[in-house]
């Protein structure tokens, strides 16, 4: 399968970004990476130099997300298709390529209200990854950090968005009733073998956060329940307790962070094949389990 690019970065603003060390650190097993030059903190779940980049500021959402190309045809391929689609394309100056430790970078807004980033280069970090928290390590080679979930009212351009401009494909969708009259609709999307680098959710009207969640994937399930348990010992909420999804079939959950988007844990997703035809609608979130736990922070 030929893997154009995949999840680089994701950056988001909070109020307080050292709120989010006991969460990322703690919690979900990630390694602080270095600051970047223009002194946001940084996050590792593998031997790049950052994954999730966090700085301080009042958006307290995902402000933008960066895509690593494979090499400099796949990079051109990219901001070809982007422009050859209708979008603004502008290269990063040389104190953007230092902050996010790339060689090259082109921005363009996306219909979902977060900046994209085609990134070249994504430099290593200066010392290897290892979490004793999850020692087992993240499935990340050739796949990219995770997967990325938005939420937008947007949901028809952002589909053409994903795929006429970046070339992502659809792996397939969600359909289902969640309450009386209310329904949600989710599309998934890869880039690689993932099953899904990115998912938009079609949202109603415009909601506080465009970021529903982020996903990191362990190399070792058990690695999954250590961390379920490390949200359990917090006040955290826990919207999803351990269970599998029906399309992709990770046995995961979600804990909600201070900043109010999730992070799932997960382990054992299905890949995407040369062969792929399973681009279907599903009507049910979970096979079994993603059980509401802990809504709320107890007071």
């Amino acid at each position: 399968m030929r893997r154009e690019i995949e999840l680089a970065y994701l950056g988001i603003e909070v109020p307080d970004a050292d709120v989010m060390t006991p969460f990322f650190g703690g919690v979900v097993g990630l390694l602080p990476g270095e600051p970047t030059a223009d002194g946001a903190a940084t996050w590792r779940n593998d031997g790049k130099a950052h994954r999730v980049i966090v700085r301080q500021g009042p958006a307290n959402d995902a402000v933008f997300v960066g895509f690593e190309a494979a090499d400099a045809d796949a990079f051109d391929a990219v901001a070809h298709r982007l422009r050859a689609a209708g979008h603004d394309v502008s290269e990063g100056s040389a104190e953007e390529l230092a902050a996010r430790r790339v060689e090259r970078l082109l921005r363009t807004a996306s219909p979902f209200g977060v900046s994209v980033e085609v990134v070249l280069g994504l430099h290593a970090a200066a010392t290897p990854f290892s979490s004793p928290l999850v020692p087992g390590g993240f499935l990340t080679e050739g796949v990219g950090f995770g997967h990325v979930v938005f939420a937008t009212t947007a949901f028809d351009q952002t589909h053409s968005f994903l795929i006429d401009g970046l070339g992502l494909a659809q792996s397939d969708w969600l359909e289902m009733e969640i309450a009386a009259g209310i329904e949600l609709e989710v599309h998934f999307y890869h880039c690689n073998e993932r099953h899904h680098t990115v998912a938009i959710a079609k949202a109603p009207f415009e909601l506080p956060q465009r970021l529903h969640h982020i996903m990191f994937e362990t190399k070792d399930r058990d690695d999954v329940g250590a961390a379920f348990d490390r949200a359990w010992a917090t006040d955290l909420a826990i919207p999803s307790g351990l269970g599998r999804h029906d399309n992709d079939e990770m046995f995961s959950f979600y804990v909600a962070g201070p900043a109010g988007f999730q992070v799932e844990v997960g382990h054992g997703a299905r890949v995407i094949t040369d062969e792929w035809g399973d681009n279907r609608r599903y009507d049910r979130i979970s096979a079994w389990g993603h059980q509401p736990l802990r809504q709320v922070r107890p007071s």
